[in-house]
């Protein structure tokens, strides 16, 4: 991949060669660091985009996440993906209709959508779980891929199907297949920040992985607020609080001049 910011091509041209890291960011702390780490894609929520993202992050692929639901007509659509290209995105995540997706490939906006579980659309496939367990599961995850590839999306996401139907899958299409929980028969693998740094409190979805253990940083450093909080206040209490050198002096003539000014 060029040292620079890749495009959709560099993308593509990756397809089948090795695996791309991907990763949820939210964060401008999130995208230098992944940037820094040498993760080539992140996913991000469009208000972070702008001048600020890419100067912490000028080399990483940037898909920012129209989410479903945000928006109704192809023109509000239309509209957003506008606005997250011109902020410094290389491509749009957009999981609505086909025919808004094939709007938006008509106006060489690149489109990253989602097939599996889609958790905008869990209800139609049986909830938070698993998807493409039976072959007629996994056939209507392809026959839903190919319909992707129809609209002109260039890659979609994978989201908790076997490994096995998911490297079939990848293997047969042209899209650029990002797994999320899908095994490594694909194109890339993506986790959200959150997980990878043990920030996710309750549920931890099964393909997640910490690699730390935030959380319990983030426990112990509100315990230290608590504690910095308590001895201020007992300080303000005991009077320890403002000390001479949190106070600003005056010269003891014009003290002196403006007390006699004030009493008179």
């Amino acid at each position: 991949m060029k040292s620079n910011r890749p495009t959709v091509a560099d993308i593509l041209a990756l397809k089948g060669k090795r695996q791309l890291s991907m990763l949820r960011v939210v964060t401008l702390e999130e995208a230098e660091a992944a940037e820094k780490a040498g993760i080539e894609m992140v996913s991000v929520p469009p208000a972070l985009l702008g001048p600020a993202f890419r100067e912490a992050a000028p080399t990483v692929f940037a898909v920012p996440g129209l989410e479903y639901g945000d928006f109704v007509t192809a023109e509000e659509y239309l509209r957003a993906a506008f606005q997250a290209m011109r902020a410094g995105g290389d491509a749009v995540y957009c999981a609505a209709s086909l025919g808004i997706i094939r709007r938006l490939r008509d106006e060489g906006i690149p489109v990253c959508s989602h097939v599996g579980l889609i958790p905008s659309k869990a209800t139609w496939t049986g909830g938070f779980r698993a998807v493409g367990k039976t072959a007629d599961s996994a056939l209507s995850i392809w026959m839903a891929v190919q319909a992707l590839e129809e609209a002109g999306a260039f890659a979609a996401e994978i989201e908790v199907v076997p490994a096995e139907v998911a490297a079939l899958i990848s293997a047969k299409t042209s899209l650029f297949m990002i797994s999320m929980g899908a095994g490594a028969g694909c194109d890339a693998q993506y986790l959200f920040a959150d997980d990878v740094l043990g920030q996710t409190r309750g549920h931890v979805p099964r393909h997640a992985k910490n690699y730390r253990n935030f959380a319990a940083e983030y426990d112990r450093l509100q315990q230290e607020r608590i504690a910095a909080f308590r001895e201020f206040r007992q300080d303000v209490e005991s009077g320890a609080y403002p000390a001479d050198r949190q106070n600003v002096g005056v010269p003891a003539d014009e003290l002196a001049r403006f007390t006699t000014m004030i009493n008179g």
